[in-house]
């Protein structure tokens, strides 16, 4: 079975760093496309970076700089390093992966029916404050 599961959420003042974390099985990391998303509010959703091996990496504009994306074929994880976070940074993270060259997609994205090629972890709440 694929899973995702995710660790290194919490709470940090403006400036401060989190590390998330995302073990996955039942696939290799370096053989699928994989990414972060944060959900800022339920109607909101947002790709905050991703590791594709077809295209370079790709940050949001607001988060390039301060977040690094990379992964461990190792641990066979993923992970995003965030530094000097803001407020605005404050969000629901999910780990996502897009096997068998599907594209990546949001988690409240509507299921497309057919051979699961999407997954994502639990996710995990990120709360800076000013």
């Amino acid at each position: 079975d694929v899973r995702l599961l995710e660790s290194g959420g919490g709470s940090v003042q403006a400036g401060g760093s989190l590390r998330l974390s995302c073990t996955a099985s039942g696939f290799r990391v370096d053989e699928a496309d994989m990414g972060w998303y944060r959900l800022p509010t339920e109607n909101e959703c947002d790709l905050v970076s991703m590791l594709s091996s077809a295209e370079p990496i790709y940050y949001e504009d607001s988060v390039q700089g301060r977040f690094t994306i990379s992964r461990d074929t190792r641990e066979n994880a993923l992970y995003l390093e965030m530094n000097s976070l803001k407020p605005e940074d404050t969000a629901v993270y999910y780990c996502a992966a897009a096997l068998y060259g599907a594209p990546l997609r949001c988690p409240t994205a509507t299921p497309l029916g057919g051979i699961q090629t999407n997954y994502w972890g639990q996710g995990t709440q990120v709360t800076v404050s000013s």
